[in-house]
């Protein structure tokens, strides 16, 4: 007893903190969430660790593969593709599968209900080739639609009635049809098999989703889809859209007809009549998606692609062309500069102004308007706007406008040298809000970029497509493949663009310092600057004495991107294309590098 006595201090105390100790000083360990902490990683506060090589603030290394490499803002989808490379499909078919990935985890950004454009180089062809797949507008969309039979000053940001034909599941069908070595059936599968079994919400799409219950909440269908008792499920808490997976079944198994003629069309049809609108069977059945011509334009050496309108990507070309010439105008060298002198972010903005006027003034439906690429891309029209660049003052666009909204961008490349750019969007966060059943998808809200005025270039009418904000790029150097690259975010993406071009041609950035480096973009309606945080307390306040209208934003005001980098080993032929089996494998003549933005829920991965 006495024995028993003398530990017992000690017996206590070690009970005390064993209790102590075991209990959790955090409210949420590992994360967690909770209904007092739904996003438990915004409170903590802690300084970011640094890299032991290269630029400290680089948050991840560059993903570098030689058989195959895919970069998108899903990790599921990322694996997606790399399962279809890995199974010997090429990077059409990658692409395909991974897009159909971001279809079901991702319709906050995107779905077969949206529309896509990809450039794609064929490396047997030695030929990139462009392809547009924005749906027109229903036959019975004119201004007199919206403001007699709708009343109406604008077309709506949602509802049936803020939808053109959906355009994806045509250039999937394009895409393959041309180009790919597998069909709907393969690269569906994993898309399908996903939305059945369920997967796990992320931090970013979680944030879109709490967002948008409002707008989910009118339609109660799309209520039905997405919300759990009119609230977005917690984080990290499984998903599941099976009846998104019924439709794409259906996909697989008939093609695009199932979606342009079949019962996806039926369905909806009888949606967008029941809610309004116009859209008819004709509508679905007639639109094709079109091949086009890449545009370009060079830049210290290189030469970057865009795709030609609707889209807006020749403002970003037209931007950097802005760039290279008035630099030298105004005897400033940008590398020289650097990204933390207030006169390289004063250039850049004010150049991004100019390109947008232009913009906004003569983009359009080229089968509609004339827009005159021809001298907007020319250097010396560049030339021509040095002079409005004062170097002490900020300026006021001289033409506004502008839309925000969501996408995702994802890029792949094979053993044989294939590269695929790829965008594919539904616009807004969540489109239209209107979900079409009984097919789980949601319904995008393009037709929000058209204009009611007679004047505009963008004026609403029939089998026409609206201002298109997807862009995807491409760099090629002497003829020969170089990059592919874009960057998410609606308005954003032209000077975007501009901005990763700068980063990787004149500062030497690798293609995850590119994104991991602070990004500006500008407001060409408000005329407001934002900068993420720590470039702001960089330049902020003497960009203000300047004249800008400065304020901080986090990540999600620059988009998000992805990259990949091609170098060519010039001692290795070029790889004969063929489908042989897995077994006779063999690496790409060079290397493939690959960066993905931090900023996403994405990432890269190659083999």
């Amino acid at each position: 007893m006495k024995k028993m006595l003398k530990f017992f201090p000690v017996i206590l105390t070690t009970i005390f903190l064993t209790s102590n100790f075991a209990v959790a000083q955090s409210l949420n360990p590992f994360g967690i969430p909770t209904e007092d902490s739904p996003t438990p990683a915004a409170n903590v506060v802690a300084a970011s660790g640094s890299r032991a090589q290269g630029w400290l603030g680089q948050g991840r290394s560059e993903v570098i593969a030689r058989h195959g490499i895919v970069a998108t803002s899903d990790t599921l989808a990322a694996q997606a593709g790399l399962e279809i490379l890995q199974g010997g499909g090429n990077a059409i078919d990658a692409a395909v599968a991974a897009g159909a990935v971001l279809d079901v985890t991702s319709q906050n950004d995107t779905g077969i209900a949206g529309d896509l454009f990809a450039l794609v180089y064929i490396a047997q062809e030695n030929k990139l080739y462009a392809l547009n797949s924005a749906g027109w507008a229903p036959s019975g969309w004119t201004p007199e639609f919206f403001k007699n039979d709708l009343g109406l000053e604008s077309v709506p940001g949602s509802g049936v009635n803020a939808a053109t034909v959906p355009g994806a599941i045509s250039g999937y069908d394009a895409l393959l049809s041309r180009f790919g070595t597998l069909g709907f059936q393969e690269t569906f599968e994993r898309a399908a098999r996903i939305a059945e079994e369920g997967w796990g919400q992320g931090e970013r799409r979680h944030r879109d989703l709490v967002s948008a219950e409002r707008r989910l909440r009118n339609d109660d269908y799309s209520a039905e889809v997405f919300l759990e008792k009119g609230k977005a499920p917690d984080l990290y808490s499984i998903l599941r859209n099976p009846d998104l997976a019924t439709g794409l079944r259906l996909i697989q198994k008939d093609g695009r007809d199932a979606f342009y003629k079949g019962p996806i069309a039926d369905a909806l049809v009888t949606r967008v009549q029941k809610g309004g609108g116009v859209m008819t069977h004709a509508d679905l059945v007639e639109f094709e998606s079109e091949w086009v011509e890449p545009i370009s334009t060079t830049y210290h050496g290189y030469e970057i692609f865009q795709l030609p309108p609707p889209g807006q990507g020749w403002a970003g070309l037209e931007m950097l062309n802005i760039l290279e010439v008035c630099a030298a105008h105004h005897e400033l060298n940008l590398s020289s500069l650097g990204p933390s002198n207030p006169d390289y972010w004063h250039l850049m903005v004010e150049a991004k102004k100019l390109a947008y006027s232009d913009l906004q003034a003569y983009n359009g439906d080229p089968l509609f308007v004339d827009v005159p690429l021809e001298r907007l891309l020319d250097k010396s029209y560049a030339a021509g706007l040095c002079n409005r660049i004062d170097m002490d003052h900020a300026s006021e666009p001289s033409v506004k406008g502008g839309l925000d909204g969501g996408t995702i961008y994802l890029t792949t490349a094979d053993r044989w040298g294939n590269m695929v750019s790829f965008i594919h969007s539904i616009f807004s966060v969540y489109g239209s809000a209107v979900a079409i059943p009984p097919y789980g998808m949601i319904l995008h809200n393009r037709g929000v970029a058209f204009s009611l005025d007679a004047e505009s270039p963008n004026v609403v009418a029939p089998r026409k497509r609206p201002f298109h904000s997807i862009i995807a790029g491409f760099v090629m150097q002497n003829g020969e493949p170089l990059m592919t690259f874009g960057n998410m975010g609606g308005a954003v993406q032209p000077e975007t663009h501009a901005q990763h071009m700068v980063n990787v041609i004149d500062h030497g950035m690798n293609l995850q310092m590119t994104t991991d480096a602070a990004r500006f973009t500008h407001s060409q309606t408000s005329n407001r600057l934002s900068l993420e945080h720590n470039l702001y307390n960089l330049v902020g306040r003497s960009l203000e004495a300047r004249g800008h209208e400065v304020r901080p934003v986090n990540g999600s005001a620059v988009g998000g991107y992805q990259g990949i980098l091609f170098t060519r080993d010039p001692n290795l032929p070029t790889p004969t294309y063929s489908q042989e089996s897995i077994e006779e494998d063999h690496p790409v003549n060079g290397i493939y590098r690959a960066g993905s933005d931090h900023r996403k829920d994405g990432g890269a991965v190659g083999w």
